[in-house]
């Protein structure tokens, strides 16, 4: 289990490291998909690391996100991993720390010069932030909270195909919370843009992180109150109504959507 909590020491060759190659994640040839390196081996492999950040504690050894030029892997020896290759793939806590791990190392990419004023930032509050030293300015790791949403009216189901995706399946609907919102405001919004329905009695299901870059799903559960069924032509493809014997081809049960779907129609089985 990941502690996320300040590591105050210097790497040792005993602590775990994630290694990253630009947005890819880095594996051992031949080892189980996840699976952390010894920081001793880092340092037999890489000549020379980009950025060594700390992550917190896996089960209570230190673990630091390292960074590498894609020009030092070994293709022999090295297996570069789109971290989205690893979803489904692993236990949800491991995923959890890779996740961390990549977003950590996109924020200090991203944060290198203050936004205020140009100055170069430096890690403060136990590596926790970056610091602006000319005019103080404090940045926190960047994160998106977004809600995602299964809107049923009876025993169906609002699913959705987005347009422009590459990988063809319907989906529960899901955006960005805008500045002022609730999140249950945004749930509201959200399916009023995307499909022109009115939703009513949403209530809270489940959350889970989704480092694509850095966002925090907000599970939600409503209800059909009203309006046609209009789907945004920039949006979305298509949108309809589903039954569980009906089904398009949907997300799998370990992202947040397909918990989402699967909890929808175990309700309603249960209530019959």
């Amino acid at each position: 289990m990941l502690e996320i909590r300040p590591v105050t020491h210097a790497p040792n060759k005993d602590d775990y490291c994630i290694v990253y190659a630009g947005n890819d994640t880095v594996q051992i040839a031949g080892a189980a998909p996840g699976e952390l390196w010894l920081r001793r081996d880092v340092e037999t492999q890489f000549a020379h690391l980009n950025t060594e950040l700390p992550v917190g504690y896996w089960q209570s050894t230190p673990c630091y996100a390292v960074s590498v030029s894609a020009d030092q892997l070994d293709m022999s020896r090295h297996l570069p991993l789109n971290l989205f290759g690893l979803l489904g793939r692993i236990d949800d806590d491991v995923f959890a720390l890779h996740g961390r791990a990549h977003q950590i190392l996109s924020w200090r990419q991203d944060h290198r010069f203050c936004g205020r004023c140009g100055g170069e930032m430096a890690f403060s509050d136990g590596g926790r932030a970056l610091e602006c030293a000319p005019c103080r300015l404090l940045v926190y790791p960047r994160l998106h909270p977004c809600v995602i949403v299964a809107v049923g009216q009876g025993d169906k189901l609002l699913l959705a195909a987005a347009k422009g995706r590459r990988i063809n399946f319907y989906s529960t609907l899901a955006g960005f919370i805008e500045p002022g919102e609730t999140a249950e405001e945004a749930v509201a919004r959200e399916v009023k843009e995307e499909v022109g329905i009115e939703v009513t009695n949403v209530r809270y299901f489940a959350s889970q992180p989704w480092p694509f870059p850095s966002q925090l799903m907000l599970g939600y559960l409503a209800d059909y109150a009203g309006g046609e069924l209009v789907p945004d032509e920039e949006e979305i493809e298509d949108a309809g109504w589903f039954s569980p014997e009906d089904l398009p081809p949907i997300p799998p049960n370990w992202s947040i959507a397909g918990r989402l779907i699967e909890q929808f129609f175990n309700e309603r089985a249960q209530a019959r």
